[in-house]
């Protein structure tokens, strides 16, 4: 079984699949990560050289090969489920666990994050690597439809600790 954290640019996949995966004796992995140690740049140089088209075949690549592995935490990149095939592979591995936060907390984390301008694309090809709100709020409308489709758990991580939102999680996973 995996279970994989989906969820908008700072919302707390990559925080939360370390501690989940510790609090589930499992292993844990960071979709991003693997496709950039694979391509042998970053996320935002493959955007550059390839395209937004290109970046997604590498995640569905990468994605499919890790929805095959048990006992396993995915973060999930926050367009992973762009894909329909994604969506249902996801689903199919294990529980989906959709993690949200308000607008003003994913800019604010966005902007906090001190990775975000040299790994992260602007996803509308304007200045800021991890987008303005208004990039944030319009990526958000598109996705929500798609990340409500393939959750089977959905968490709020907004001002609240990292304990307090592994336990939620692990008390919605079946048994």
């Amino acid at each position: 079984m995996v279970v994989t954290l989906i969820g908008y640019r700072g919302s707390g996949k990559s925080t939360l699949a370390a501690p989940l995966a510790a609090r589930l004796g499992w292993d844990w992995v960071d979709a991003d990560t693997v496709i950039e140690d694979s391509a042998g740049c970053t996320i935002r140089d493959i955007f550059a050289a390839e395209g937004e088209a290109g970046f997604r075949t590498r995640e569905r690549s990468a994605i499919v090969g890790l929805v095959s592995r048990d006992r396993l935490v995915l973060a999930a990149g926050g367009g992973a489920i762009l894909n329909p095939d994604t969506r249902r592979d996801l689903r199919a591995a294990g529980p989906v666990v959709w993690l949200q936060a308000g607008l003003e907390t994913l800019a604010a984390r966005i902007a906090g994050d001190p990775t975000t301008a040299g790994r992260r694309p602007s996803l509308l090809g304007g200045g800021l690597a991890g987008g303005g709100p208004q990039e944030i709020a319009r990526l958000l409308a598109e996705r929500e439809p798609l990340y409500r489709e393939c959750a089977t758990l959905i968490v709020d991580t907004a001002d609240r600790n990292i304990d307090e939102i592994v336990d939620e999680i692990c008390r919605g996973l079946p048994h």
